[in-house]
């Protein structure tokens, strides 16, 4: 499954595998993939560090990257505290009344939430890769759009590539003229933050947009058969992300919410505001329902609705409340219906992928090679 972007970066299958999880990326590059550590929940610097000490240990010399959130537009002099200032009183009610009403507990006295957006601020970003400079990454991605130019020139001075992900033809040219080395052209069906172009409609356009740049196809994939049609559609590549959150390897911290996934149908994901204040593919939950019902106050902007409902989403993860329990995940979760290793995840898309590749030379009159 080589292509001439697999083969620049030193790796056997062109397969990138965005993950929060660091045993999950070190796994996704020792089986000949592309493993991208997620850095947006890695807040104090010490903790980052301490996770690509571990990944040089466990990638076996192969190479890896990191994504982080860079805002396209910065808004400067702005603390948290004065973000935090910004958010309504009657959505703070509307969170404890949700909360009240589903008999989530609070947290201990004195316990922090678990998860802050403040991993989505530029500062926070920019300390990440104070650090991730010091390791020998290949790779950094953005996924708020092109990071700055100090930092894409920053990459590049140390022989890192430099990757974006786009919703649409114009987002794509948009990084391309900002000095981009890859864009992920993301479709709708992916989890997380997604645009509103299908993936079969978006690859195309975006290869067709910022040729000769090399474009990986993302949103929706996870299968070898997927895989065979992102190459054929003009991609060197595809990005997966949510495939790997029932993996083994995986640290969800709640039984209950793997259950949930491995439940799910493609059907049961819906795109909310809920979680960030922008649209963002995630599991369908009575919370999600709760912050679309138009009877409700709605969703703040980014980044006010992430830190209002901080807490909430921990206190939900932390005492396991099934109705409220969700994550950001793709359409891909109906396919994700067993626990299994990052190698046996592997094995499955490289024997699809031979499958498929065999079936079109048929019927191309073709014997396989």
């Amino acid at each position: 499954m080589e292509t001439e972007l697999s083969k620049k970066l030193g790796v056997e299958h062109a397969i990138f595998g965005f993950t929060p999880f660091p045993a999950v990326a070190a796994a996704i590059t020792r089986a000949g993939g592309f493993g991208v550590l997620g850095a947006v929940r890695y807040t104090a610097p010490d903790d980052l560090a301490r996770d690509l000490d571990w990944m040089q240990e466990h990638t076996d010399g192969k190479p890896y990257g990191l994504d982080v959130v860079m805002p396209a537009k910065k808004v400067e002099g702005v603390t948290e505290a004065d973000v935090e200032a910004m958010i309504p009183a009657g959505h703070r009610q509307f969170v404890q009344d949700t909360l009240a009403a589903y008999g989530v507990p609070e947290l201990a006295e004195g316990e922090a939430s678990g998860w802050r957006i403040t991993g989505w601020m530029e500062e926070v970003a920019r300390n990440q890769l104070d650090v991730a400079f010091d390791y020998p990454i290949r790779l950094l991605a953005n996924a708020l759009g092109s990071p700055p130019a100090d930092v894409v020139q920053r990459a590049h001075d140390r022989n890192v590539l430099v990757a974006a992900l786009a919703g649409s033809a114009k987002h794509a040219r948009h990084h391309a003229d900002a000095g981009i080395d890859i864009v992920v052209a993301q479709g709708y069906e992916a989890g997380g933050h997604t645009g509103e172009i299908a993936s079969m409609v978006l690859v195309p356009d975006v290869v067709d947009a910022v040729g000769p740049l090399p474009v990986l196809a993302a949103g929706g994939i996870g299968s070898g058969q997927q895989i065979a049609a992102g190459l054929a559609l003009g991609a060197q590549g595809v990005w997966l992300g949510s495939l790997w959150l029932t993996t083994e390897e995986a640290d969800l911290h709640s039984r209950a919410l793997t259950r949930k996934l491995l439940a799910a149908g493609s059907g049961d994901t819906v795109r909310s505001r809920a979680l960030t204040g922008k649209p963002a593919r995630q599991l369908r939950t009575e919370w999600t329902d709760a912050w679309d019902d138009p009877s409700g106050p709605g969703p703040l902007p980014m980044p006010l609705q992430g830190l209002l409902v901080a807490e909430a989403v921990s206190r939900i993860q932390k005492y396991e409340t099934g109705a409220l329990l969700g994550t950001p995940v793709g359409q891909i979760v109906g396919r994700m219906n067993t626990e299994r290793s990052v190698q046996a995840v592997f094995d499955d898309l490289t024997r699809g992928f031979e499958r498929a590749v065999d079936r079109i030379n048929r019927i191309a009159g073709r014997s396989a090679a």
